[in-house]
């Protein structure tokens, strides 16, 4: 399991004074980058020079309980599923001052080659950082 933690800031609150729902996809896509930080040159590389990407297909989210401004968060990332050219990310985000789950997510994402748009096999290496993370 893969934990990235930030805290929730004030322009991702709604009027009820919790985050907005759709920054959760956000805090995902940050955990998954913080994951595949630990490739050679990290995302950042991954993505402008080797312009490969992990564009999502299908995404499933269930709320729990809602997230405040200033609320430290703790994301948790596990890999239920790597194939050859699609992997599934799993995030438990929580509450750091409590361990309350607030959300769980599942994102199914295909390899692709972002000059052609097209899926491709997963790179050994990435396939190799995506299995450490198996569940």
């Amino acid at each position: 399991m893969h934990v990235y933690e930030r805290t929730v800031r004030f322009e991702e609150v709604d009027a009820a004074q919790i985050v907005f729902f759709a920054r959760y996809l956000s805090y995902a896509h940050e955990a998954m980058e913080s994951l595949l930080g630990a490739l050679e040159g990290g995302y950042v590389r991954l993505v402008s020079e080797r312009k490969v990407g992990m564009p999502a297909v299908h995404v499933d989210i269930d709320y729990k309980a809602p997230a405040r401004f200033g609320d430290a968060l703790r994301i948790e990332v596990d890999v239920p599923h790597v194939g050859s050219k699609s992997c599934v990310y799993r995030y438990r985000v929580k509450k750091v001052a409590d361990d309350t789950l607030l959300a769980e997510m599942t994102h199914t994402c295909v390899v692709s080659d972002l000059v052609r748009l097209k899926g491709i096999e997963i790179p050994d290496d990435v396939r190799a950082l995506l299995e450490l993370h198996r569940v």
